[in-house]
C-alpha cells in the first residue's frame, strides 16, 4: 500500500466572508463546499478546490472568530503550496498580486522548480509552485468560471512544508510508518514523496532548534491529510498506525470522505482520508458551495446551526 499524495490542508480564518472573497476573487479557486466543522458546528468549514473538488486540490478553512495572531515556530505546517501549470503562470501571478496588493516575495527556484511565496490577508503562508518540469501525481483542472484565465489557474495542492524541532522523529514517521521515500534536500529542507511522487505528493521538512513551538491562530494550518484509495485501505492503515504505537482517532465518517487522525512525533496533526465519495454526494456538481451543506447526522439541527452562523452569500450569478 502507498498513500497517493496530499488530500487536503485545513487552516484557520477569523472571518469567513473575507476569506471567501480572497480565495475566490483573488486566487480564483472554487468554493466546492460550504459546511460546518462537524465536531463544532457553530463554525463554518469552507472548502476551496478545482472545478470538481478533486482529492489533492482542497484547501479548507475553519472559521474561528476569536482566533488571535499566529506566532510561527516548530510543530507546524509552516507553508502550503498551490500548483500552477507553468513558469509563465508565476509571472502572471506576480502581476496579479501587485494589482491586489498581496504581500509576496520574488520568484525563486526551490528544489528545481520556480516558486512564488505570498501571504493571504490574515498572514497565511502560501506558495505557488510551477508544474512545468513536474512528473508525478496529475493536477486538477481550474474552474471554468474563475476570474483567473485557465492557463494560469490554480491546479491543486503542492508540497506541504513542516517545521519541526527534531527532523529524525518526523522522518521516521514519514518513511517507516507512512511509507514515504526520501527524495533529496535543498537549502535547509529535506524532501519526502509518496505514491507517484511530484508536487502533489511531497512533504518538505525543516529542522529548527532555535524556535519555540508555534502558537496557532488565524493564518495558521490545523492539519494536513494524505490520500487513501478507499475505506478498505484506510482500515489497513489503521492497523499500521496502531502497530506503530501512535494513538489515533479510529475511522471517522466525514460524509464526503472517511478519515483517521493521529499526531506524529513532533506533534503535527496528520489525517489519512479516502478519495471518495466526494463533494457531489449531496449537491449538484454545477451548484457546489452555493448553500449550507450538512451531513445527515447534523441535518435535524439545521435551524439551530444556521441561527448561530453569520450569513455568507455564496450564490453564483451565472
Amino acid at each position: 500500500m502507498q498513500l497517493k499524495g496530499i488530500h487536503h490542508v485545513s487552516a484557520i480564518t477569523a472571518n469567513a466572508k473575507n476569506n471567501y472573497d480572497f480565495y475566490t476573487e483573488v486566487l480564483g479557486m472554487r468554493l466546492v463546499k460550504k459546511t460546518v466543522n462537524q465536531d463544532s458546528p457553530s463554525m463554518y468549514h469552507l472548502f476551496y478546490a478545482d472545478e470538481k473538488g478533486r482529492p489533492g486540490t482542497d484547501l479548507t478553512f475553519f472559521e474561528i472568530h476569536r482566533a488571535g495572531n499566529t506566532y510561527p515556530g516548530t510543530r507546524s505546517i509552516s507553508t502550503t503550496s498551490l500548483r500552477v501549470k507553468s513558469d509563465e503562470a508565476l509571472s502572471y501571478w506576480e502581476n496579479r498580486f501587485e494589482t491586489y496588493q498581496v504581500e509576496k516575495e520574488p520568484i525563486k527556484e526551490r528544489f528545481g522548480r520556480q516558486t512564488l511565496s505570498f501571504r493571504d490577508p490574515e498572514g497565511q503562508r502560501l506558495r505557488l509552485v510551477s508544474d512545468e518540469t513536474n512528473e508525478g501525481v496529475p493536477a486538477g483542472r481550474p474552474w471554468s468560471h474563475s476570474p483567473v484565465p485557465a492557463s494560469y489557474g490554480i491546479l491543486g495542492l503542492g508540497p506541504i512544508h513542516l517545521t519541526v524541532a527534531n527532523l529524525g522523529k518526523t522522518e521516521e514517521v514519514l518513511t517507516e510508518v507512512l511509507g514515504f521515500r526520501k527524495k533529496g534536500t535543498y537549502e535547509e529542507w529535506s524532501v519526502y514523496e509518496t505514491g507517484e511522487g511530484g508536487t502533489g505528493a511531497e512533504v518538505h521538512v525543516e529542522e529548527r532548534t532555535d524556535m519555540q513551538p508555534e502558537k496557532p491562530g488565524r493564518g495558521s494550518v490545523h492539519h494536513t491529510a494524505f490520500r487513501v484509495a478507499d475505506e478498505n485501505e484506510l482500515k489497513k492503515w489503521k492497523d499500521i498506525i496502531d502497530a506503530s504505537g501512535y494513538p489515533n482517532s479510529g475511522l471517522v465518517d466525514r460524509y464526503y470522505f472517511k478519515s483517521l487522525y493521529f499526531r506524529e512525533a513532533n506533534h503535527i496533526l496528520f489525517e489519512l482520508a479516502t478519495d471518495g465519495p466526494g463533494f457531489a454526494t449531496d449537491e449538484n456538481l454545477h451548484q457546489l458551495g452555493e448553500t449550507l451543506a450538512l451531513p445527515p447526522f447534523l441535518e435535524p439541527r439545521r435551524k439551530e446551526i444556521e441561527d448561530r452562523l453569520s450569513p455568507l452569500d455564496t450564490k453564483k450569478d451565472f
